[in-house]
């Protein structure tokens, strides 16, 4: 609105005014018509003072009218012009860029789909963009979204690109233009750029070069309706039996206070889903879904959300995730320094339990241990390991209670190394002999430990009797999990029985997460139950209560109530749940596009968890159709152990990669990792035309941002510049509008002061 105010009244519009400069060519001296104009305003001074009937301030008002007009009148007469530097006809070359990806079939270009749009501006017949641009300039016209390439005519568009690469398209179009005068870059797109390339660094190139981009943004910058499955997180790989959380964030616009039902699928079956009421004062709404697997294997997932009334996009309503259901059977060694319930009935937990390999190892007498689960009879027979190879053949580590005296320095730095250099999961109980009493302030454990351990008194505390419950971060943790169904979770936790604590946490490191606390029966503030935090490869996490037990064996709690040793199983799972092996495989996306690199980045360590450096790592690479590659894998130098090789699928489908390491003819390790290849809809999440990103680059390269309903003035615009073969245009000002509206406004306001006086 602004821009066409100026234009009326100034004859151009500002960004004309910006690319020129303002210069004068009278048709006579300057000296004269100066001149002529002063003694113009010396006579009207002259004529007002001798009116003997106005006042002073009439005589003022009405002299400085008469000099206004004769100010502009003179400014007319000096022949003010624009100068600009124009391009000379057909002496200078444009690239056009056009989007050809997914993106441009969206329905939000009036009546009609982007591509429609496109079509209107770019066919001869229907639009005056191209006519106009081919009347200045050389067009080299080319069509992208994957790659891109020359576009001979409108109809070779198939909008059907899987992705935008907004980046590469502009270096590619100014390299195969660069020896030639070339006036700029116009494209026309949405502004997605979802591809590999790097969009500032074409930006730079080009603001190196002075290339100008002039971008012509097609679709909606904000739909009327639209719900997004914005964002899923869910874990790449899981145990058989241990609860799964998916979360996800819904992105909605025009459905505020709505609940629509949100559903986890594989190959149609559902796994989970939940009713969500989407967020009455946001545009995101987050829900979190859970299953248990109950058997092993690659898993496809698909959380999806229905398709709603009025919907803009339909395709961005499902978003998928590879999870991998493993059957590893981790081994956890729990220790205790007694005989007592809470091992007793932690064992019974996980009697029955297929998918956990629990070693119990219970301290009965000096120099005396009873050993459940070894797997020969001389293992830990001498009791709790004293060299690290043993210790950590291990996953996880359940330590009960236990003083600390009881281990040497050395046991304790090991288990300390277990966690930080092992990557292991360790879980320390509560009891009459754990923590402070146990004398653990000042050893290699405190540091692992979530909570800040206090110097011990005297005096060992009394028990402390609590009500337990769930922290927020407690409520939504995989280890916390009574039950899949979010309504059944949370009453889980309702009416259990008081436990009991000898420890009074309140104080957590730095990074450490709060999971259960427990308020006391007697009054006073909530102590911390329950709390983990990530140290080094591994996690550490402390169970402050004793008895937990009584879960169990309450009189309230009916026998066959699973709520004790569904907690076990979960809360060991959870210590175990992503505990490296000594070859340990991660891909760089579990879902890919054919053609797109999937980096294999492998970490290997010895038999003791020490990188190792002079491996030698290679995958086996099974393709969908059962073909085999073989991929080595290069050590990074960067870090230690880390090693990496990419490899490009070009099938749909799921791939298997197997990484071996081997150093001296030994085999190290190996690990197997999946991934798979598919069409991932990229060009319909956040779909939006992307104004900011246009705007930027045309800001950034000197160009300028348009939409269709002001692209008219794009020809004119790029005309004036001063790259290739260009000439100097001088444009007239002297009939700008403003000159006669304010010549006008000058002289008729002075005549109506004048006639309101009688001197008209």
């Amino acid at each position: 609105m602004l821009e066409t105010i100026v234009e009326t009244l100034f004859k151009y519009r500002p960004a004309v005014f910006a690319q020129g400069t303002i210069a004068f060519d009278p048709p006579v001296a300057v000296s004269v018509m100066v001149g002529g104009g002063l003694v113009a305003a010396i006579v009207t001074i002259g004529a007002y003072l001798r009116r003997s009937e106005l006042i002073g301030r009439e005589r003022a008002a009405l002299a400085a009218l008469r000099i206004a007009a004769i100010a502009v009148l003179v400014f007319a007469l000096h022949r003010p012009v624009l100068r600009l530097s124009t391009v000379v006809p057909q002496q200078n070359f444009l690239g056009v860029l056009v989007d050809d990806s997914r993106s441009m079939t969206i329905g939000d270009a009036g009546a009609g789909t982007r591509a429609d749009a496109l079509t209107q501006l770019l066919d001869a017949d229907e639009g005056a963009l191209i006519p106009a641009l081919q009347e200045r300039f050389k067009l080299r016209t080319f069509r992208f979204s994957d790659r891109t390439r020359r576009l001979g005519s409108v109809e070779e568009l198939g909008h059907d690109g899987a992705r935008t690469e907004l980046g590469g398209a502009l270096s590619q179009a100014a390299r195969e233009l660069a020896g030639v005068p070339l006036a700029g870059l116009v494209v026309l797109t949405d502004g997605a750029d979802n591809g590999e390339g790097v969009l500032d660094d074409a930006v730079r190139e080009l603001v190196a070069s002075g290339v100008p981009v002039y971008a012509v943004g097609i679709g909606d910058e904000t739909f009327a309706r639209d719900l997004e499955v914005a964002r899923v997180d869910a874990p790449r790989q899981a145990l058989v039996g241990a609860s799964v959380a998916v979360d996800v964030s819904l992105h909605h616009v025009g459905y505020r206070g709505r609940t629509v039902t949100v559903a986890v699928e594989d190959e149609r079956q559902i796994l989970a889903q939940r009713d969500v009421t989407l967020s009455e004062t946001g545009d995101v709404t987050a829900a979190t879904l859970r299953f248990t697997p109950d058997e092993p294997g690659v898993r496809s997932l698909d959380v999806s959300v229905a398709v709603q009334p009025g919907e803009v996009v339909a395709e961005n309503n499902t978003a998928g995730v590879l999870l991998d259901v493993r059957d590893d059977r981790p081994r956890l060694l729990v220790f205790d320094g007694e005989p007592r319930p809470e091992i007793t009935f932690l064992r019974r937990a996980l009697d029955d339990d297929p998918f956990l390999r629990v070693v119990i190892l219970q301290r009965t007498a000096d120099d005396k241990f009873y050993r459940i689960g070894v797997e020969d009879s001389t293992e830990l027979i001498t009791g709790f390991p004293t060299e690290r190879e043993v210790l950590f053949q291990f996953d996880g580590l359940v330590l009960g209670s236990v003083e600390a005296s009881f281990f040497t320095r050395d046991q304790l730095r090991m288990v300390a190394e277990f966690v930080e250099r092992r990557g292991g999961g360790l879980l320390v109980l509560g009891g009459r002999d754990g923590f402070e009493a146990g004398g653990y302030a000042r050893t290699a454990l405190a540091d692992v430990l979530p909570v800040v351990l206090e110097e011990p008194t005297d005096e060992t505390p009394p028990p402390v009797e609590v009500r337990v419950e769930r922290t927020p971060s407690g409520q939504g943790h995989a280890a916390l999990q009574l039950s899949d169904d979010p309504g059944e979770a949370d009453a889980a936790w309702d009416g259990l029985p008081a436990l009991t604590t000898f420890h009074r946490f309140a104080e957590l490191k730095p990074g450490a997460t709060s999971l259960l606390t427990g308020s006391p029966t007697d009054g006073g503030p909530a102590l911390v139950v329950f709390a983990s935090q990530r140290y080094g490869r591994g996690r550490a996490g402390v169970f402050a209560v004793q008895d937990s037990w009584l879960w169990q064996m309450h009189a309230d709690i009916p026998v066959e109530d699973p709520r004790h040793e569904t907690l076990w199983r979960q809360m060991l799972r959870w210590l175990v749940a992503d505990v490296p092996a000594s070859v340990s495989v991660v891909a760089s996306s579990d879902r890919v596009e054919p053609g797109r690199d999937v980096v294999l980045r492998a970490e290997v360590t010895d038999s003791g968890f020490l990188y190792v450096n002079g491996a030698r790592v290679s995958a086996t690479v099974t393709t969908p159709a059962g073909h085999v590659d073989e991929l080595p894998l290069e050590w990074t130098v960067a870090r230690d152990g880390q090693y990496e090789g990419a490899y490009r699928p070009v099938e749909h489908g799921r791939y298997e990669a197997r990484i071996t390491a081997t150093r001296g003819g030994t085999v190290l390790g190996e690990r197997v990792v999946h991934f798979e290849a598919d069409d991932l809809g990229r060009e319909f999440f956040g779909a939006a035309m992307r104004r900011d990103v246009l705007e930027r680059i045309a800001d950034e390269t000197g160009g300028r941002f348009y939409t269709p309903d002001d692209v008219d003035a794009l020809p004119e615009d790029v005309s004036i510049t001063e790259r290739g073969a260009t000439v100097v245009e001088e444009r007239d000002l002297w009939d700008m509008p403003i000159l006669f509206v304010l010549l006008i406004g000058c002289l008729g306001a002075e005549w109506t002061l004048r006639r309101t006086r009688g001197l008209a």
